[in-house]
């Protein structure tokens, strides 16, 4: 169910169904809504999961209240029929029936796929995010995590967008790489061989015999670095909706063949050569992007960073200025001119089966503030390196395939390339409502107030 595009990323229009910004939410920068008590009826224990669930959409009991008026077991249980209801109005009914609330992994279908020497399973919480409206939709995005918090701020972040304009996201490239370190006799040849490469019809002979390899695959370029006798062979390589390292290796492998002829010298020696750049800081990710470059914007009226903010359009704007522009190029930072796009790139990324290692080129993100003419908040994350797939590696998995259903997004997409597409943008659009609500509690100077109030509870005996 991937969204339609463009060739060049850009989302055509939905007719999709729209669910009103949430009501209420824990904030970081609103304890007070933590303190008020819902007008529960004092037989609530007494009535049915599906009964409370309903009271729950109709707002007669506030969602994050739950545990409170019934226990932490029950209210789980209440919430999927809640949030079942809500998926099932955007068409993802019964996404949740795989995703588990109690002890369970089908063990033959990690086998032989994603774990050996198994010896168990750590179990993660996995919580809910949204209504979140993106590109004139509305999605709810799953996070697994463990750090408090987290999860009830990114969702004040959705809802002060769903109050706003929405999420408006474009995929401005889309291509998974592959550097292979190959040697020569020496650094004339070396430098032969880049030239050779970067010949149009050479180039097109070497798309031949990596496409060979792949139903899905298309060579987009290759970009060869000489260092001595050394040349690194950047591959960019377009691989529909799956992450694509699988289907990138094996059509470098089958380049490399060909190249050996033209030039008999060469060495392999090693099919990654650290240009890739995978799983490592890179400013090469940062500057020439690597799975997915996308960029999400929103604009937030200045009535909205009062009420659910918690604070002005000058104080968030002033305190990402010195924060994330000054502060992370004081420190040297490469892609990290961000508050903390590492804690909802990894959430999302566990909660539907991503690498979880590749948070570290994936969260390369800046986040820029302006405040508009009107004197509302305009907000962008430009993240050029996500890299994410609906098919292959962990997506399988029962639990983390009903995450992406959830979003809307399992599987192949109608198009290739259009669920990876959909879940780079959903993971663009929640990192952009963590950032919101983060920047918010620091311009308000709350942060650590609310991490004393959600994420400390005594150590069990």
């Amino acid at each position: 169910m991937g969204s339609k595009s463009s060739s060049c990323g850009v989302p055509e229009k939905k007719k999709g169904k729209l669910h009103p910004p949430a009501t209420s939410a824990p904030v970081c920068s609103d304890l007070k809504s933590i303190k008020k008590a819902s007008a529960a009826p004092s037989n609530l224990k007494e009535l049915s999961d599906v009964t409370i669930a309903n009271m729950v959409q109709t707002g007669k009991i506030k969602d994050h209240q739950l545990e409170k008026l019934l226990d932490p077991h029950r209210a789980v249980q209440v919430r999927r029929h809640a949030f079942d209801s809500k998926l099932s109005d955007l068409g993802h009914g019964g996404a949740l029936e795989d995703l588990p609330s109690t002890p369970s992994l089908d063990y033959e279908r990690v086998f032989g796929a994603n774990c050996e020497i198994v010896v168990g399973y750590i179990p993660l919480p996995c919580g809910m995010i949204g209504p979140l409206t993106l590109n004139g939709e509305t999605v709810y995005v799953p996070m697994a995590t463990t750090e408090g918090c987290l999860v009830a701020s990114a969702n004040r972040g959705c809802k002060a967008i769903s109050q706003g304009s929405g999420a408006i996201s474009t995929v401005v490239r889309d291509g998974i790489t592959r550097a292979p370190c190959v040697r020569m006799n020496s650094a004339r040849e070396a430098a032969m061989l880049k030239m050779w490469i970067e010949e149009p019809d050479n180039f097109s002979a070497l798309k031949e015999a990596f496409e060979s390899t792949t139903n899905f695959g298309k060579l987009l370029s290759a970009n060869p670095t000489v260092a001595g006798r050394n040349v690194y062979i950047r591959l960019r390589c377009f691989s529909g909706d799956a992450m694509g390292m699988n289907m990138v290796s094996k059509g470098s492998l089958a380049a490399i063949d060909l190249l050996r002829k033209e030039f008999p010298s060469l060495v392999l020696v090693a099919l990654s050569g650290n240009m890739c750049t995978d799983k490592k800081a890179a400013a090469t990710n940062w500057i020439e992007g690597r799975g997915k470059s996308v960029v999400v914007e929103a604009t937030i009226p200045k009535d909205v960073v009062r009420s659910t903010l918690k604070t002005t359009v000058k104080a968030i704007v002033n305190t990402n200025i010195q924060k994330n522009l000054i502060g992370s190029a004081m420190a040297g930072a490469i892609g990290g001119f961000n508050a903390h796009a590492a804690n909802m790139v990894t959430a999302v990324f566990l909660a539907t089966g991503q690498d979880p290692a590749q948070n570290v080129e994936s969260s390369n993100c800046i986040t820029i503030m302006e405040e508009t003419d009107e004197g509302d908040l305009w907000i962008s994350c430009t993240m050029p390196s996500i890299e994410v797939g609906t098919v292959g590696g962990g997506t399988g998995l029962p639990a983390q395939s009903a995450c992406l259903k959830a979003i809307g997004c399992k599987g192949g997409g109608k198009n290739p390339g259009d669920n990876g597409k959909q879940l780079a943008s959903v993971v663009a659009a929640a990192t952009m409502a963590g950032e919101l609500s983060l920047l918010a509690a620091l311009a308000a100077n709350t942060l650590v107030q609310a991490h004393m109030t959600h994420n400390r509870k005594p150590a069990s005996k």
